[in-house]
């Protein structure tokens, strides 16, 4: 791969372990990797010209259910509380095929890079018609992100007591062996690894114990994380309480769902001994506030997280209950959170910034990625600081604060995927096109 020269950025934000600053500074990329960081590089391949920019590493989403941009402001479901959601659009789900499966993750995927984003997790627990993880995967690979698709799963149906319609569970022999295959076929565990694949049954309301328990035993003798849905609202744990006699942190320490190979999504309602029990265990969470809110399941307590030592990222969740998926707008809603639950000294916005980035990257098991230093791998964004958004800005290099929300270049792998504010990997009007020809077919 030829050398990149991204040069003479307004300002870079390294994240590194020092929290460097550097002005009017330049990265030199080579083979997918960070080969300087500096002033003054120079380079015999392509150079980028970043003046009027702000460089970031490129976000990292820990959270998301890809297949729900096709199903973005639904009637019915934009006022309800997760369960009603849920059972709203579980029929309409139910009529996805491999095809829509694969065209909401591309345009999903491609919302995540123009925000910056280019590591993305995705959690896939349903699978009608004949849709596999796979197509996901060959949306990711078009689009060029690098991506941790988790395979999902539901077992309990309404008839066994569980929330999902019958016909969107599976036999848990089946997942299990499913989960194999995709492992086998897809994950990689190397540094600087673009496919990697974690297990994720998909919640403590729609798989048995025994699955969860045998998920984890799978997970580890392949060496792949672990991930579902954990404490998102007060249903969430009054349910944990009926059904399982304890609250959802007991209940996933109990089943092996603890470890520094396990993250969970939400945990907007953990107590004390949850926090303190995560911080032990190097458990990682998924923090979501913009669906989170959208849901009204409540504030995560992001700060007792942080402050106990828990790792958290940023997930956007599915764009059926957020409804956008822009990473920069969950960094700046993040602050905004919790300031107002706990005062406006309770986030800057660099610390909401390092859990985008370098955050992130630790919850998904990424030592490779979230920093621009010598040796991270090419993952990079660069923010237009010209824009109207930024326009008096006395600190740019605050961007959550003044914008803007999109980014104007994006590096994945020292490719460039975004440029100028476009994609260059995907026909994004023709995909949108599909996209909502198939979501007019779902309405008819």
């Amino acid at each position: 791969m030829p050398e990149t020269l991204i040069k003479n950025a307004d300002v870079i934000l390294t994240m590194d372990d020092a929290r460097r600053e550097l002005k009017g500074a330049d990265i030199l990329i080579k083979n997918g990797v960070i080969a300087a960081v500096g002033q003054g590089l120079s380079s015999k391949g392509r150079t980028v010209d970043a003046s009027g920019t702000i460089a970031t590493p490129g976000l990292v989403n820990t959270h998301h259910h890809l297949y729900q941009t096709l199903t973005r402001a639904v009637p019915g479901a934009q006022d309800a509380l997760l369960f009603g959601w849920l059972q709203r659009l579980y029929p309409i789900w139910a009529r996805f095929g491999p095809e829509e499966m694969f065209v909401s993750a591309q345009v999903g995927l491609a919302e995540l890079a123009l925000s910056g984003c280019t590591l993305t997790s995705d959690h896939l627990y349903l699978y009608p018609n004949g849709a596999r993880l796979d197509d996901t995967i060959a949306a990711a690979q078009e689009v060029g992100l690098r991506f941790h698709a988790t395979r999902g799963a539901m077992s309990i149906g309404e008839s066994d007591g569980g929330l999902p319609p019958d016909t969107l569970v599976e036999d848990e022999n089946a997942i299990l062996q499913d989960s194999i295959r995709v492992i086998d076929a897809f994950h990689d565990p190397n540094p600087g690894a673009m496919v990697r694949v974690g297990v994720a049954p998909c919640s403590p309301f729609s798989v048995s114990r025994d699955l969860m328990r045998e998920a984890a035993i799978l997970a580890r003798d392949k060496g792949v994380m672990m991930h579902t849905h954990l404490a998102e609202n007060d249903e969430d744990i009054a349910y944990s309480l009926e059904k399982f006699g304890c609250r959802p942190g007991q209940y996933a320490e109990d089943l092996g769902w603890t470890g520094d190979d396990v993250w969970h999504a939400h945990c907007v309602k953990l107590d004390g001994q949850e926090i303190d029990l995560f911080a032990r265990s190097r458990t990682g969470v998924a923090h979501c506030p913009c669906s989170n809110c959208r849901l009204g399941s409540g504030i995560a307590p992001v700060r007792a997280m942080r402050d106990a030592g828990v790792n958290v990222g940023l997930g956007v969740d599915g764009s059926a209950s957020n409804d956008i998926g822009n990473l920069m707008g969950e960094a700046r809603q993040t602050m905004l959170l919790q300031r107002v639950q706990n005062g406006a000294d309770a986030m800057s916005a660099r610390e909401a910034l390092e859990i985008a980035t370098r955050g992130g990257a630790q919850v998904l098991g990424r030592d490779d990625c979230g920093q621009i230093a010598v040796g991270m791998r090419a993952d990079i964004a660069l923010w237009d600081a010209q824009t109207v958004e930024n326009a008096g800005s006395w600190d740019p290099a605050a961007l959550i604060l003044a914008g803007p929300q999109k980014t104007r270049d994006l590096f994945v792998e020292g490719k460039q995927v975004v440029s100028d504010g476009r994609m260059t990997t995907v026909d994004l009007g023709a995909t949108i096109r599909r996209q909502n020809d198939l979501a007019r077919q779902l309405i008819d």
